[in-house]
């Protein structure tokens, strides 16, 4: 356990410095993931005539929320994966006693590490501006909260990584997330709180990993109402299917790989 530990702090470590090298350009990744704030703007001018269900403060805490799910659930594995095969910078991380995942494991945790210190002075900056919006959530909400938003990132981490292993057939699997992404935008509740779905599609989409990677953990820190149990449940269902998916898809796809010198 010890050299486990040992391990995994110094993947972190490496990665975090890494990361710091480039804080200009980590900058620029918290500001584009302020999508979200646009789309507040919308809907709240929307809810002024009402029949939405939600008040503009509530849509205003809501995009909030959503900014700050992005900014712990952003992956990009499948490009840098993809890459790797391409290039045959895999071959040497497969000699190494350590599964390659854990390289970008490392790299997304120390990501996040190194952007919330820029993410908390964006949410000061609109509690300054919209203070009618500030909140404070109860205990129990936060921490189901942070559950909720580890989770979720795991959730996507593995559903990318498992799209990634294509990239041991084709130098375009990166393109299956463009696809992917697509239905990502409008049924995880990053444009539109589920809330003002109709109750017919609300159902339906639920059954889908969407709407787990951004509306629950919102839902819980914001006190929208939410199916907590079917919530963890549905996330743990869908995190286990993609992994199962994932390792054979790279048991084969070991079999398949030529990169240079492998």
């Amino acid at each position: 356990m010890e050299r486990i530990i040992k391990k995994a702090l110094t993947l972190l470590s490496v990665y975090y410095a890494y990361t710091l090298e480039y804080r200009a350009e980590m900058i620029l990744w918290v500001l584009s993931g302020s999508i979200p704030i646009i789309f507040m703007g919308i809907w709240m001018e929307a809810a002024q005539g009402g029949g939405f269900g939600l008040t503009p403060v509530d849509f205003a805490r809501y995009f909030l929320a959503v900014f700050i799910v992005r900014q712990f659930t952003a992956v990009w594995v499948i490009w840098d994966f993809e890459r790797e095969v391409v290039e045959g910078k895999l071959s040497p991380k497969l000699l190494q006693p350590l599964d390659p995942v854990w390289h970008h494991v490392a790299s997304h945790v120390a990501d996040r590490f190194a952007r919330i210190q820029f993410a908390l002075i964006l949410v000061g900056l609109f509690f300054i501006l919209y203070p009618q919006a500030f909140w404070l959530p109860k205990l129990s909400n936060c921490l189901l909260f942070v559950l909720a938003v580890i989770m979720a990132f795991t959730l996507r981490f593995i559903i990318q990584y498992t799209f990634a292993m294509l990239a041991f057939w084709t130098e375009r699997a990166s393109a299956l997330e463009t696809l992917w992404m697509l239905f990502y935008l409008f049924l995880s509740g990053l444009i539109a709180p589920l809330e003002v779905f109709p109750e017919s599609v609300r159902v339906m989409v639920m059954l889908t990993p969407f709407p787990y990677l951004i509306d629950f953990p919102v839902s819980i820190l914001v006190g929208l109402p939410v199916d907590v149990g079917r919530g963890f449940w549905s996330m743990l269902g869908w995190i286990l299917l993609f992994l199962g998916a994932n390792r054979w898809l790279w048991r084969m796809g070991l079999k398949h790989y030529s990169g240079m010198g492998a």
